[in-house]
């Protein structure tokens, strides 16, 4: 038997002690699970508005790109987009929103300038350049919304499988504990005042 549920007053005092601590640890859990369902939102939101205008980017970029082909040539667009380097600048950093690490990505813009001389081509090469550019930047944004989407989720599972325990378990054994020591001492306290009445009886009548 755990000596800490015997009935005295320094087991209830501890008892108590971890029922508040319970109870606190609880609300903290509640809070943070509420801050990272609202991240998470704020992420879904921004997942989708980015992906909308991926879409609407890519069908830019095709229409440009089409019309480039038929101004100059599909071989020729074909050969300068072996001039185009791969994107080797992408860096990622961490920050973190309640214990969670979500991803930052950073890449270096200046590696869009165009390899091309422009008297060579036509506006069209440039308008699907910039509209492919713009959706390699959308989709490193996608990346790392995403990323972070998914960190926050299982985070949000963990503090809720954590915030049931102490609810459901953790506190109501607490409550149980500290109901039963209050109880089994009171009924000492009962049993001492009887004893001594009794006592004091059998004195006043031996006297």
């Amino acid at each position: 038997m755990d000596p800490n549920t015997f009935p005295t007053k320094g087991n209830l005092i501890l008892a108590k002690n971890s029922l508040l601590l319970s109870r606190q640890g609880f609300e903290l859990m509640d809070k943070k699970r509420n801050i990272l369902i609202r991240e998470l939102m704020e992420l879904i939101d921004q997942a989708k508005d980015i992906q909308t205008q991926i879409d609407e980017t890519f069908r830019t970029a095709y229409a440009a790109l089409q019309k480039a082909n038929m101004e100059i040539g599909i071989a020729f667009v074909q050969q300068i987009s072996y001039t185009v380097p791969i994107e080797n600048s992408i860096r990622i950093k961490t920050r973190s929103v309640m214990g969670t690490e979500i991803p930052l990505i950073e890449y270096d813009k200046t590696s869009n300038r165009p390899t091309y001389a422009y008297y060579s081509t036509k506006m069209s090469l440039d308008e699907a350049k910039a509209a492919f550019e713009r959706v390699k930047e959308l989709s490193i944004r996608l990346s790392m919304v995403e990323n972070a989407a998914i960190r926050l989720a299982a985070n949000i599972k963990k503090t809720q499988k954590r915030a049931n325990a102490l609810k459901n378990i953790t506190i109501p054994k607490f409550e149980t504990l500290t109901k039963d020591i209050t109880n089994a001492l009171e009924e000492k306290e009962r049993e001492e005042f009887t004893r001594l009445k009794v006592i004091k009886r059998m004195k006043q009548n031996s006297g």
